[in-house]
């Protein structure tokens, strides 16, 4: 289907029930949204970029202990989570997960939402785009749906690469859960999804915020760059002891909070703060990226 096709939509309906469909994204403007996210070249390096770390991390345990060296101590959040990933190869998924969530993924999304208006401005598109009775409203639903899509689909590499890996390199069987309870291999798998889509949502206020960012300008590289440049600043006051005071209100502040997804029984504080706080952001930055574009003057 191509792009023209997928957002000339015929309106023969009465008016109220055109309206709705004004406003909701039709299945084949998100196809044709997610096709061309995923078919730019640049997407393409960034999933191989994120398939690649659980490998590099693995193969590099392997080396480690094949020379008797140690692992790593402790267990509980991040990168402690090392210290188990020869026992289980599952540990690997948490470890990378924990391992990209700092930088590698959220940085992706970041690339991905920063371009995901501002692109389409500067490639001269959006005007066409906007011809269609698509509505403003909903192409940006549908841009906002295929960043979302990206969290889910850049999160399940990194997963599955891990697992590949961690089956290839380490043996696998029942899962020791942080507090000590062992668990079937089935349910571990079943906390790793759960632990998937922790960390998905977890990039949805960063996703937000990058579309947002890119409703403000014409220059897709300008709008990646901004929100990357978001992304590190609040990365950096995060871990600024003098400024703890606000870090519970930072985007990234509650990210590692998956980990309590391997405890039993599972601590659920700080995931639901976590899930707050990115619906928080998805509402207050969708707020302003809709009140942007839908008042915005397309003139590229």
């Amino acid at each position: 289907m191509s792009r023209a096709e997928a957002t000339t939509d015929t309106v023969s309906a009465p008016p109220p029930t055109a309206e709705r469909r004004r406003l909701l994204p039709t299945p084949g403007l998100l196809g044709s949204e997610l096709v061309l996210t995923f078919r730019r070249w640049r997407t393409l390096a960034l999933l191989g970029v994120l398939a690649g770390v659980p490998v590099l991390v693995g193969i590099a345990v392997r080396i480690e202990t094949g020379q008797g060296g140690p692992v790593g101590e402790g267990a509980g959040e991040g990168p402690a989570f090392i210290a188990q990933v020869t026992n289980n190869g599952l540990f690997l998924v948490f470890t990378s997960l924990a391992a990209t969530l700092p930088f590698f993924l959220p940085m992706a999304v970041a690339v991905v939402a920063g371009d995901a208006v501002a692109g389409e401005a500067g490639a001269g598109t959006l005007r066409y785009l906007l011809v269609a009775p698509a509505g403003r409203t909903r192409l940006l639903l549908v841009k906002y749906a295929s960043v979302a899509v990206f969290c889910l689909v850049g999160t399940g590499v990194v997963v599955l690469s891990a697992l590949a890996t961690g089956a290839l390199l380490f043996p696998l069987g029942d899962v020791t859960l942080i507090s000590g309870v062992t668990v079937p291999f089935s349910e571990g798998l079943l906390r790793t999804l759960a632990v998937a889509g922790a960390v998905a949502l977890s990039l949805l206020g960063l996703a937000t915020l990058g579309l947002f960012v890119s409703t403000l300008t014409n220059s897709g590289i300008a709008a990646m760059a901004t929100t990357v440049g978001l992304l590190i600043t609040v990365q950096i006051v995060n871990t600024i002891p003098q400024l703890h005071a606000i870090h519970p209100y930072l985007f990234p502040h509650y990210w590692l909070s998956f980990a309590d997804l391997l405890r039993a029984p599972v601590y659920w504080d700080e995931l639901l703060r976590n899930l707050g706080l990115q619906g928080l952001y998805a509402l207050v930055f969708g707020s302003a990226a809709w009140a942007r574009f839908t008042t915005r003057d397309i003139t590229v």
